[in-house]
Order: C-alpha cells, then structure tokens, then sequence
C-alpha cells in the first residue's frame, strides 16, 4: 500500500453507526483556501453558494483554513444537535474545542467545520490529533469518530528474561 494511500485510511477510520440512527459516513480534513468557496452566483447576489451544505467556521469573515468536511447519514430529521471538535493543534499540545450546532435533515449532508482566520494561521499546518462528537441536546452522544493519533496505543511490556542465567552474552 502506498504511504498517501495508507495515511487517508488512517484518517478516514471506519463509518460509525449509533441507535441513534445517526451515521459518520466520512470525515475529509483539509486546508482550503478563500477562493475554493466563490461560485459565480456570489458575484451576482453578494451570498455566499454552499452548494446545500452547512458551512460553520470560527471566525465567519474568514474563509481560509483547515475544515473538516464531515458527511452525516441520518434516518431522520434531527432538528438540533452539537457537533464538538477537540483538535490538537501544531501551535500547542493542549487540547482545543470548539462547538457548532447544526441541523441534520434526513439523508445524506456535508458539513464543513472550518478553523479560519486567525484559529489556523498557516496553510500547510496539520492537525496532531482530532475528534469530532456528535451530542444530542440532552448531551447523549449519537455518533463519535476520531483521529488514529487521538488515542495512543498501549505501550508494549518488555519481555524479561525469567532466569538471568540463561542469557548468553558473546
């Protein structure tokens, strides 16, 4: 397997599916430029084209930044519900979260949570770690999906010798 082609299955994970009947299908995180959101429909009636995705940024004046483009699959309409992001950024180890509320219509839906402006200031900057948490308004969690780095593996336990003896030192 090809190291681009290994790291996109690291960060694409598996789909997670809840009872909730709320589903992760993918999360894409990417930097994306300005200009990668201007439609001709803009230039024509001053709003900005989403293309009927829902589009949350922390800092609304500011396209430019890292986005995670999560797409959801949902049995039904869920009027309100909190997506939170903890990201551990280059700029620090500790974790930073931002919260969004969106609504979820039934089917299929992109939303596209952007750190922008001044929250990611560098173009090539990646994320450590991520994870991204979908809460109900009654704080139950409907659906989760994390970075491979988020949780760190158990470390191996070394191996002793049960007889020191028997070790051969040449």
């Amino acid at each position: 397997m090809r190291f681009p082609a290994l790291l996109l299955a690291l960060t694409l994970g598996c789909a997670s599916v809840s009872a909730s009947g709320v589903q992760v299908v993918r999360i894409l995180p990417e930097y994306m430029p300005a200009d990668s959101f201007v439609r001709i429909s803009e230039y024509f009636n001053g709003k900005e084209n989403t293309r009927g995705a829902t589009i949350l940024r922390t800092q609304p004046k500011s396209r430019d930044g890292f986005y995670f483009n999560l797409r959801t699959q949902t049995d039904a309409p869920i009027e309100l519900v909190w997506v939170i992001l903890e990201i551990i950024t280059p700029a620090s180890a500790e974790t930073r979260t931002e919260s969004f509320a969106v609504s979820l219509p039934k089917g299929s839906h992109l939303i596209r949570l952007g750190l922008t402006g001044k929250d990611w200031p560098k173009a090539k900057d990646r994320p450590a770690a991520w994870k991204i948490r979908i809460l109900g308004l009654n704080g139950a969690e409907l659906a989760t999906e994390q970075s491979y780095l988020w949780s760190k593996p158990d470390a191996p336990t070394p191996v002793k010798p049960s007889d020191s003896s028997s070790v051969k030192v040449e």
